[in-house]
């Protein structure tokens, strides 16, 4: 449910906040009061198209913004409304509701965000699947399309979800596999052609036998070798001055060593009598044992230089049988072996042998069966659920002053396809007599209005906690229709939110909460507000929505008396329904 609706500088409105409630609310004002742009308002929210021409004149965004609270709705609901606010990292207010908001700047760029975090629109539009349904003009042109009539039809019966997602299950593996076959058997030659390429840059792969960070090893190892000389005699000539010459070479080398140098030097001071010679001696043991660790790693050192002088041109030749391979097929030997990993895993998918294609053959006619199977039960599952919805649209129709309307919903066939292989197209007639024709060709406008309220009665009938937005979907209709809508969207506001745009006063009568737009004509600037009508502000209202009386006694008498008789008519309907 929306509790609360924020908007700055969107069209005439330059600021405001009103609070909405459960139930019916409607929302009337003047032509050109900013009606559309609380509407507006609500479609971006909803993840709809951001339009800077919608920017007030002046303004450098506009913003709206709006709470929902997920009280009333479902569990299966509410668990997937929390699980896509979790994956966004949004995260619900201090009331428990999801505060949801949109900018569009002047230049076009727009911003959406869910609970604090900065999101992109399509998650708005993810949630709002769960949230808000709006139902505007536009709205019944679409229904008008074979696409939205089928989705009509699917909604009204749970048991046609169920079935839907078998047969998709089953239509998706067969268009796979139909595919991979038409590749194997339309594209022999390519495909022959690149299991050759495929192979052939196996084996040069193989025959190299990269191993993974084998290229990096490779440049330190020559690195090394190119140098081995060089170090060997560095790191001897240290060995020397901390170890002395081997006994050999001593007598030519004439200088004591280091390490006996400073053990005599120690041991002298350690024995004296002056204890700060002491610590000296005592340092000059720890500098010994350093050099003893220094020595042994450097022993280690010379131990490990490679002695092999053809060791390095056999480094050499290697690096050039790895560059052999980075040069054709990645850019380093790790790129080498992921290029040879989906190059093998290609190569297993299409080199098939003939005995294999034969195997792929069955797998797609066995499939195919399945997929007629399904399609022939969902189909069953359509064809019982189109009755049914026929039969109580047909019934809503004609307490919306179509006494006579019948409304039957066709089935056809066509090829599989992935909603299954039915074409659903609802069909109107004005009375039994008639045969009834396509919605497209046989619906006035207002009559459209009412078949889609019939609908969306109908589908909704089931529903709890949503929130329903209605664009002027009265337009064209007037008198005891108008009076039935009324109530119809009143008896859906029992167990859910709907938020009515109307001019008809029969219907803003029916109300739970009226909200009014003003408009305030300047000498420099045109603007307009929402403000919440009293009970008595909602005479006046609907007396100038009546004829322009609201400054007659009589005219407020008419409107008192349409909305007394509205408030008691939906205090029955309701405990009628909750009985």
């Amino acid at each position: 449910m929306l509790t609360e609706l924020s908007i700055s500088n969107l069209g005439v409105i330059p600021r405001t906040t009103v609070e909405l409630s459960p139930g019916l609310t409607v929302l009337t004002g003047e032509t050109g009061a900013g009606k559309t742009m609380v509407v507006t308002g609500l479609r971006l929210l909803t993840g709809g198209r951001a339009d800077a021409s919608r920017v007030r004149t002046g303004a450098e965004q506009a913003v709206v913004e709006g709470a929902f609270s997920l009280t009333g709705l479902s569990e299966e609901a509410a668990t997937e409304i929390h699980a896509l606010a979790a994956e966004a990292g949004a995260e619900p207010d201090e009331n428990g509701e999801y505060v949801v908001s949109r900018s569009v700047k002047s230049t076009g760029r727009s911003r959406a965000h869910l609970g604090g975090r900065s999101v992109p629109a399509a998650t708005l539009a993810s949630l709002a699947g769960h949230l808000i349904t709006i139902h505007g003009q536009n709205d019944q042109i679409r229904l008008m399309s074979p696409d939205q009539q089928l989705a009509a039809l699917d909604r009204y019966d749970p048991r046609i979800g169920e079935s839907l997602v078998a047969y998709r299950d089953v239509w998706t593996q067969w268009r796979a596999a139909t595919r991979l076959l038409r590749e194997k058997t339309e594209k022999r030659r390519e495909l022959a052609q690149e299991v050759d390429r495929l192979r052939f840059a196996l084996q040069e792969i193989d025959a190299v036998a990269p191993a993974a960070g084998e290229d990096d090893e490779l440049v330190s190892s020559i690195n090394l070798l190119q140098d081995v000389d060089a170090l060997r005699e560095a790191a001897d000539s240290a060995l020397v001055a901390i170890d002395g010459a081997p006994a050999e070479f001593a007598e030519s080398a004439g200088n004591e060593a280091a390490s006996d140098l400073v053990g005599k030097a120690a041991a002298s001071l350690t024995g004296a009598s002056d204890a700060s010679l002491q610590q000296l001696g005592a340092q000059l043991e720890s500098v010994a044992s350093v050099l003893s660790d220094v020595s042994a790693e450097l022993g280690s050192f010379l131990a490990g230089l490679p002695s092999d002088p053809s060791e390095l041109e056999r480094s050499l030749q290697r690096q050039q049988e790895l560059k052999g391979l980075t040069r054709k097929y990645a850019p380093d030997i790790a790129g080498v072996l992921e290029w040879r990993a989906k190059a093998e895993r290609r190569l297993n998918k299409i080199d098939t042998p003939p005995e294999a294609v034969e195997e792929l053959k069955r797998e797609v006619a066995t499939l195919e069966r399945e997929v007629k199977t399904r399609a022939r039960e969902l189909s069953s599952a359509r064809r019982r659920a189109a009755t049914e919805l026929a039969r109580d649209v047909t019934r809503e129709l004609r307490g919306l002053a179509m006494p006579k309307a019948r409304l039957t919903v066709h089935i056809s066939e066509q090829d599989p396809g992935r909603d299954g292989a039915d074409v659903v197209e609802l069909r109107l007639a004005p009375n039994d007599a008639l045969e009834p024709r396509p919605l497209a060709t046989s619906a006035s406008g207002g009559e459209l209005s009412r078949v889609m309220l019939a609908l969306e009665v109908t589908l909704s009938s089931t529903d709890k906690g949503a929130t329903m937005v209605f664009d002027e979907v009265d337009a064209g209709v007037g008198g005891r229709a108008a009076v039935e809508i009324g109530r119809r969207l009143a008896r859906l506001a029992t167990h859910n939110q709907v938020i009515v745009v109307t001019h008809l006063p029969q219907v803003a009568a029916y109300a739970d909460t009226h909200l009014h737009v003003a408009k305030n004509v300047g000498d420099v600037a045109v603007t307009s507000g929402v403000a919440t009508l009293t009970l008595e502000e909602r005479v006046e209202e609907l007396a100038r929505m009546l004829a322009g009386m609201d400054d007659s006694e009589t005219g407020r008498a008419h409107a008192a008396e349409l909305r007394d008789r509205a408030r008691a008519d939906v205090s029955a309907l309701r405990q009628e329904l909750r009985a």
